[in-house]
């Protein structure tokens, strides 16, 4: 709202002060604030509703340390995130970039979700809440939506670098000084993959069993590998949501690393320093990427160690939504593994328990686990790590692979 009326007002009267909201650092710095500001504030109001409305966790005694201390904890706290993200982006981003547009949409759609299945296990008391099937339908619809999206709307597009040609003598020469190139902007399913000279990945190259159709069919491709990455994340993230601060502090470092790489993707002149793929207009989602920091930030005042209120699935589906869609959007989504390694490690660790827990059963006749509790956070309680060191560590290792995933943009 803010980024349009200033803007009018800059262009009409040359208002003093005005221009300020053309920049994006400004609205990302005056987004973060807000966020924080929101989330600080009414999050202690949220939380007294919460515990006079007796919205608590129920607590299932798995034998961990603490465990029980836990119990009656307000939950559905997500909504706090949702606020602190909604509010600034719709102050301070432009509202009519379809980024910013599919970013709303997935925290609204995810925080929708998450919030029934929290007021399922709430209010109706039912610990299994929302069915799986229709959790798995909504982001299979959210996926299908942003992935159409991207590939339909004419505002979406990448821009690509191409050498002149000259002819001397009837042969053609590639001039390859940076000053002699043209550029083209295109739809393409293009993105960007770690480690390799050429740095780039088209999802056609899936189905190149089709020979020439596969250009035809690569949409289809594309669709399906971001439900995939959707469902994966969001999930991962929801599994993480499982100690004081564990999943806030690793989503805020996420959050924090795809805004850097937002930057420099939308900034032509950082695409072009660093050869990187040029994405017209994704600069704007720095502005949500800072209200997201800001909202992850301000939740973890009240979420870290000892928590006074649980973000339920509210919060943690909507996070892993929020950072698979933005990941999706800059076309980094191939660097997810590394970035988003700790949900992947939670997700593997839940994956591995089971399915060797069966095979051995089915083998043996009795049960056999490869760690102790499963997700792996529980593993470590269960060797008794005193809690806030378990998530301070996880901290540190997700920096660490944040650190990683800004540096592959330069390894090759």
């Amino acid at each position: 709202m803010f980024y349009h009326l200033f803007t009018y007002l800059d262009r009409k009267f040359d208002i003093p002060g005005a221009g300020l909201f053309n920049y994006i650092s400004f609205r990302a710095a005056m987004a973060a604030i807000l966020s924080l500001i929101i989330a600080l504030v009414i999050g202690k109001k949220i939380i007294y509703f919460l515990q006079r409305k007796q919205i608590g966790e129920e607590i299932r005694d798995l034998g961990l340390e603490g465990q029980m201390s836990k119990k009656g904890t307000p939950t559905m706290g997500g909504i706090i995130i949702l606020a602190s993200i909604i509010i600034p982006t719709l102050f301070f981003a432009n509202l009519l970039n379809v980024y910013i547009l599919l970013m709303l949409l997935t925290t609204i759609w995810l925080g929708f979700i998450g919030g029934l299945d929290d007021y399922i296990k709430v209010f109706k008391k039912n610990k299994s809440g929302l069915q799986g099937k229709f959790k798995m339908l909504g982001q299979i619809v959210l996926g299908i939506i942003v992935g159409l999206t991207l590939w339909l709307n004419n505002d979406v597009f990448i821009r690509e670098k191409i050498n002149k040609k000259i002819v001397t003598y009837g042969i053609t020469h590639s001039i390859s000084k940076d000053t002699d190139y043209n550029y083209r902007d295109i739809k393409s399913t293009k993105t960007t993959i770690p480690f390799v000279r050429n740095h780039e990945f088209n999802y056609s190259k899936l189905i190149w069993f089709l020979g020439k159709k596969a250009e035809d069919y690569k949409w289809f491709v594309y669709i399906i590998a971001i439900i995939f990455i959707i469902t994966a994340v969001s999930n991962g993230a929801n599994i993480t949501d499982g100690l004081d601060g564990l999943a806030t502090g690793t989503s805020a470092i996420m959050g924090a690393t795809l805004g850097i790489l937002a930057y420099v993707s939308g900034n032509f002149i950082y695409a072009d320093y660093l050869n990187i793929m040029y994405i017209p207009h994704s600069g704007e989602l720095v502005v949500f990427a800072s209200a997201f920091l800001g909202a992850t930030i301000g939740f973890l005042w009240y979420n870290s160690y000892p928590a006074q209120v649980f973000m339920g699935d509210t919060g943690s589906l909507t996070l892993g939504g929020i950072i698979a869609v933005f990941a999706i959007i800059i076309r980094k989504e191939l660097l997810i593994p590394i970035l988003c390694g700790i949900f992947l490690v939670e997700n593997l660790s839940v994956l591995i328990q089971v399915s060797y827990f069966k095979y051995t059963k089915r083998k043996y006749g009795e049960g056999k686990r490869i760690f102790k509790m499963a997700p792996l956070h529980h593993h470590y309680q269960l060797k008794n790590y005193p809690e806030p060191k378990i998530v301070t560590r996880f901290w540190i290792v997700g920096i660490l692979l944040a650190i990683i995933t800004v540096v592959t943009l330069k390894i090759r």
